[in-house]
């Protein structure tokens, strides 16, 4: 099979064999619509005005109600300060409220800081203080935590949003007792600098006309990463970055413009759930299921009452459905298209969850910096299971040498992974210094280790911060972790290196115990059995769980900083 040469500069056809593995109908390039990312909801609105949007509960919103009241909610905001130049954080979960704020904040112009709603009131208002931010849309859940940013500057408006109407009667009392509990009196009433969300959206008109923006200049969205020490570096991506990744996910994932549907329960405020998920999504004209917080049993019910096509997912958000799944079995074959990223899928978690008939359960690959996937295997074709796959349309991937990142690494070889395409960022917000670092020559330095095989399929080994360096050999702690997950014994399992005065550093597994139990010195035999010598532990402990992130990533740098020999 052939495709069309890629309007990557540069690099030559015969050094993409992964284009020889896409399926027929999706094409090695792309054309991008030269638009900003919420023109992708006023194009869709204008195709399927009546198509389903979105639904939450017992409520549906269309993509033309969509798209009306962000054009209401971008005069509001617009009356508030919002436009070029200007930032607007969004503090919320999976809910209308943040497609509609986010496309208006959009359409003003302005820029919008995504916050978690995992942030403190101390971590909110640091990054207030360092992007300037002057609006912030937040549940009223979370509003405390942008309370101190707005009473000390520089913030300047909180709008706040609530859940409560949209909750039966004993669960909105939950919620206003769980409200209470936690700003000791609902004492969120507009004023001058506090306002309803649903007052604004009401005082604002359809008529709001958007400034001219630059696709390719203008910063749509700022995103804190999580860093390893000190403040976060915050990722700047443009419009561009962020439409021409939903339409490379749009041909990626096949989907039927207007007909289809999608699971939404990835949280929005994080790049992999806005672009897979919302912008995706949008860009098919997809309805989007969603799910204010991740419950496995309420997920299921989901599922079965919509019957969702395309299933955006994270390891540890498979495993948890299969726990449920094992007490109350369910047919899952509405599922054509699960994409799963942010950690290793294991190969057992993936069996057993397409038991149920979910199909097409393939592993992708991605980082804030590429808005954020540049990965993944196809649908519908080759896919194989422990590798992250191909590069998308227009996207080139290379394996360079670790230490200085110019010398490309033989087929099969380990390096570090660079790519470049439409959806790499800008560059870290006011700092050079990194941004120098990460972009050189129009490549993205992704500080991921991998390898490629002959096919153009790419496997994450590990991060480079994360090498081990014992006695002098550098050891991947995924190859050990990959092992130890083979025993029967061990659910989940992680591997850090620990200061050692004679041998730099040793290795320590940390383990879960399938069954509560587990005999640590079959463990040690089970290694010796499958690892080189300078690859075995020397140091096991037994702990009931791993830290892991919203998204089930092991937070290495946790159980490092817990570690000492």
């Amino acid at each position: 099979m052939t495709h069309p040469e890629s309007h990557v500069q540069g690099v030559p056809l015969w050094h993409r064999p992964w284009l020889d593995f896409y399926p027929p109908d999706v094409p090695a390039s792309l054309v991008y619509p030269n638009i900003p990312v919420h023109g992708l909801l006023e194009e869709t609105a204008a195709r399927f005005p009546q198509r389903p949007g979105c639904t939450l509960f017992d409520q549906t919103y269309t993509f033309g109600q969509l798209a009306e009241q962000s054009r209401r909610f971008a005069a509001a905001l617009r009356q508030l300060g919002a436009g070029p130049g200007a930032r607007v954080g969004m503090l919320l979960p999976n809910l209308p409220e943040y497609i509609v704020a986010l496309n208006a904040a959009w359409m003003t112009g302005a820029t919008v800081l995504q916050l978690s709603p995992l942030f403190v009131a101390e971590e909110v208002s640091r990054l207030v203080e360092a992007t300037d931010c002057q609006i912030i849309v937040a549940l009223d859940l979370l509003a405390p935590q942008a309370m101190p940013a707005l009473e000390h500057g520089p913030l300047e408006h909180l709008i706040v949003v609530s859940l409560a109407s949209r909750l039966s009667a004993w669960k909105g009392w939950l919620y206003h007792a769980e409200r209470i509990r936690r700003e000791g009196f609902p004492r969120f009433r507009d004023d001058l600098r506090i306002h309803s969300f649903d007052r604004l959206l009401r005082l604002g008109l359809p008529s709001f006309l958007p400034p001219m923006i630059r696709p390719a200049d203008d910063v749509a969205l700022l995103v804190p990463t999580g860093g390893t020490t000190g403040f976060p570096k915050i990722v700047m991506l443009t419009h561009r970055n962020l439409v021409a990744n939903a339409c490379q996910l749009k041909a990626w994932s096949r989907g039927r413009d207007g007909e289809d549907s999608l699971l939404a329960v990835l949280p929005f405020f994080h790049t992999y759930g806005l672009s897979v998920c919302m912008l995706t999504a949008t860009a098919i004209g997809a309805t989007m299921h969603l799910a204010p917080r991740f419950d496995a049993q309420a997920v299921l019910e989901l599922i079965a009452r919509h019957r969702p096509r395309m299933m955006p997912a994270v390891p540890a958000m498979l495993a948890a459905l299969n726990r449920v799944l094992k007490r109350k079995p369910m047919d899952l074959s509405c599922i054509e298209n699960v994409i799963c990223g942010a950690s290793a899928l294991d190969p057992g978690v993936r069996k057993e969850f397409e038991a149920y008939g979910a199909r097409n359960v393939v592993e992708g690959y991605g980082l804030s910096e590429a808005s954020p996937v540049t990965h993944a295997n196809p649908i519908g074709g080759e896919n194989r299971p422990g590798t992250v796959g191909l590069p998308l349309p227009d996207t080139e991937a290379r394996i360079v040498d670790p230490h200085i990142g110019t010398e490309e690494m033989p087929v099969g070889e380990v390096g570090e992974l660079i790519v470049r395409g439409p959806q790499v960022m800008k560059g870290y917000y006011n700092n050079p210094q990194e941004t120098a670092r990460a972009l050189r020559n129009g490549w993205l330095y992704t500080g991921d280790l991998a390898r490629r095989d002959a096919d153009g399929y790419f496997t994450i080994v590990d991060r480079k911060k994360d090498i081990i360096k014992t006695s002098g050999y550098l050891v991947y702690p995924a190859e050990i972790e990959e092992v130890l997950m083979r025993h029967p014994g061990v659910r989940e399992a992680a591997v850090v290196g620990v200061p050692d005065r004679e041998r730099g550093e040793i290795i320590k597994a940390l383990v879960v115990p399938r069954n509560g139990h587990l005999d640590l010195a079959n463990l040690e035999q089970f290694c010796a059995e499958h690892l080189g010598k300078h690859k075995r532990p020397k140091q096991f402990e037994i702990v009931k769980e791993l830290p892991k992130n919203f998204l089930g990533k092991v937070l290495r740098r946790r159980l490092r900083e817990g570690s000492t020999t």
